[in-house]
């Protein structure tokens, strides 16, 4: 019983990073993790572990788990991976994608459009995610599939955090829609290019990032 827990322990907690309910540099306490799915800390503990080797958890000895604060370096560095990542993605996709691929894009295209119209942040996200992992799915190669998706999942922290940056979400869409003209082109080199743009982060949008991640554990420090 206690080996199907740790699974759905797991993907629960997953999913409360990916979405924010549990941020980056958060303590996760087993044993109020332990109540809140009505189970022992075996499981918990057991979940924690698993989520440690995805990158998404670091278990520190004698302080416990917490969840996975990249520093500056490490940050810049996997938005630079996550961009080469991507621009490979979109360059393969152009190239490679059938008429249900590219009708999977837009479909993810029209709901960002939605969520934009709606100023609505957290319908973005989600939608954002969707849209490109129909672009990782068109490249056929399910290998570069698989690390697009591990990556992404890792990074969706911080990258849900560039979305309070005033006018951002705007910005994203608008750059999503370069990426949908090249790639409805089957301009493989445009869309590679325009992709790495839209996902590195450099610069002032570099410098903004850290001041999200510092405002983020300004407020974890007063609520602990």
């Amino acid at each position: 019983m206690r080996g199907e827990q740790t699974p759905r322990l797991r993907e629960a907690l997953e999913d409360d990073i990916v979405s924010g309910r549990l941020r980056p540099g958060q303590r996760l306490d087993e044993a109020g993790l332990a109540e809140r799915f009505a189970v022992s800390r075996t499981p918990i503990r057991e979940a924690l572990i698993q989520l440690s080797a995805s990158g998404l958890v670091e278990i520190r000895p004698r302080r416990g788990a917490f969840v996975v604060l990249l520093g500056p370096r490490a940050l810049l560095e996997s938005f630079e991976l996550m961009a080469e990542i991507e621009a490979a993605c979109a360059r393969l996709a152009a190239q490679r994608m059938g008429p249900a691929d590219m009708a999977a894009i837009r479909a993810a295209h029209e709901a960002c459009r939605g969520a934009v119209a709606a100023g609505d942040e957290a319908a973005y996200y989600p939608a954002n995610a969707v849209f490109h992992g129909a672009i990782y799915a068109a490249t056929g190669n399910r290998v570069l599939m698989g690390e697009a998706l591990r990556l992404q999942r890792a990074l969706q922290p911080y990258r849900r955090l560039q979305l309070k940056v005033p006018r951002r979400m705007e910005a994203s869409f608008a750059e999503h829609e370069g990426i949908v003209e090249a790639l409805a082109a089957g301009d493989g080199v445009g869309a590679a290019e325009r992709v790495r743009a839209h996902v590195v982060v450099q610069g002032e949008r570099f410098m903004t990032l850290l001041a999200a991640l510092q405002a983020e554990a300004e407020a974890l420090d007063k609520a602990g």
